[in-house]
């Protein structure tokens, strides 16, 4: 079957109209794919040939081209492939690969086959429930979603109803913030393994969850919420300077579990053995901390791009236990920045990194959090007498100590293979 010129998908549907087959022939392609691309010259043919693996074939359509007074079929050109492209930086892109033939019972057969073998990726899925933030992306997200998400949904065949919520994993989980890139992954059911964590007290399970922050990203994030009326970017950066106006550390008690990557403590883990079973591996420091970030992810993001966490990754077993002691505020600002440069964050004499299973936070003294004469204004922070934590862009407010475990593996994500993405 002759190959025209690969597309863009918009192109592609330009002045023609593609369509369901009938409900006729059911004879088997070839496996592979000989392209033929026409020279100038009408019967000079340059014979070449081109492999596409149809794993990544998300779609297929007959197609036609229709003039105005024709209101159903028109003149048959072939058929049109809609395929998934790996470009640079973890991005993926939709293109077509227009088959030309003009035979009705040839395309039909070729149509009713790739119809049967897409149907047969049973990792893809038929429908979904669309989670849409309406404040995202300069509140433009639901135009976004409009634009370029539902039509490629669509396109796939994948029913869908949309709700609205918001989602912290998206740029850790591709690799890169695009929505189309997105998009792809799940229509063509790239699935992803993902550790989760369980952060609960004493007597209950407070919520799962992937990263969070207790100190200075608690208390930021606990402020932002009290101003809801200012837009997100103006809210967050409002925060941001008033709680390094206030910059105070926290009185704490820290144990964490050391990551052992050997398969006997891992299982045992996975089984969910008790901390008494391996109690001589557990570690505690104490002492003045500003910030205390526990992330399970890398957490890629704008003001991060090599990641809150870079040293860790989404299915690796572990946690990232990272810790700012008590230091000076242009000190601690320095640190900050760091996260939207290429240098280390981590290399400051104040900060210290671990690789762990598990952490117990423990405040000692709520009372100490401020200093002689110093009060924080009524309500700006947490509620009286609890600690707020920054879960997942959320606020979790706790009264005692928060106990983090990691769950390896625990739930199945649409994303990239981490061995397939570049993280910079």
């Amino acid at each position: 079957m002759p190959r025209r010129r690969r597309r863009s998908r918009v192109s592609a549907l330009e002045g023609c109209r593609e369509e369901e087959a009938p409900p006729e022939a059911a004879a088997v392609p070839p496996a592979r794919l000989t392209s033929v691309q026409q020279s100038d010259s009408k019967y000079d043919m340059l014979c070449k040939e081109e492999f596409i693996e149809l794993k990544d074939v998300f779609s297929v359509k007959l197609k036609r081209r229709c003039s105005v007074k024709q209101q159903r079929n028109g003149t048959l050109l072939g058929i049109t492939l809609f395929i998934c492209l790996k470009k640079e930086q973890n991005k993926l892109k939709d293109s077509t690969l227009d088959l030309v033939n003009l035979s009705e019972d040839h395309c039909d057969i070729w149509f009713r086959q790739f119809k049967e073998i897409l149907a047969g990726f049973s990792n893809r899925p038929k429908s979904l429930k669309i989670l849409l933030n309406p404040q995202s992306h300069k509140k433009e997200a639901i135009q976004v979603y409009d634009e370029k998400v539902e039509p490629l949904l669509k396109l796939a065949g994948i029913k869908t109803d949309v709700t609205r919520s918001t989602n912290v994993l998206a740029h850790s989980l591709h690799g890169i913030s695009h929505v189309v890139t997105a998009t792809l992954h799940i229509i063509m059911g790239h699935i992803q393994l993902v550790d989760v964590c369980t952060f609960s007290t004493t007597d209950k399970l407070l919520r799962f969850g992937f990263s969070a922050m207790f100190g200075f990203g608690g208390r930021t994030l606990a402020l932002a919420e009290k101003y809801r009326w200012m837009s997100p970017n103006h809210r967050r950066d409002f925060a941001v300077m008033k709680a390094l106006a206030k910059l105070k550390p926290e009185d704490c008690e820290i144990s964490f579990l050391p990551f052992n990557s050997s398969e006997d403590v891992q299982e045992r883990r996975a089984h969910g053995s008790p901390k008494s079973d391996y109690n001589d591996q557990w570690q505690m420091i104490q002492g003045q901390f500003l910030n205390v970030s526990i992330m399970a992810i890398p957490c890629l993001c704008s003001v991060a791009p090599r990641g809150l966490a870079p040293n860790t990754r989404l299915n690796n077993g572990s946690m990232a236990l990272i810790i700012a002691r008590n230091t000076s505020r242009p000190e601690f600002i320095k640190h900050l920045k760091r996260y939207a440069s290429v240098k280390n964050q981590f290399n400051f004499p104040f900060v210290e990194t671990y690789t762990v299973a598990e952490v117990i936070v423990h405040p000692r003294n709520n009372s100490s959090r401020y200093g002689p004469g110093e009060e924080e204004e009524p309500h700006e922070t947490a509620s009286e007498n609890s600690f707020p934590w920054n879960v997942d862009g959320d606020l979790m407010e706790v009264t005692s100590e928060v106990h983090v475990r990691l769950h390896p593996r625990l739930i199945s994500l649409y994303g990239g293979s981490m061995e397939e993405m570049i993280l910079k």
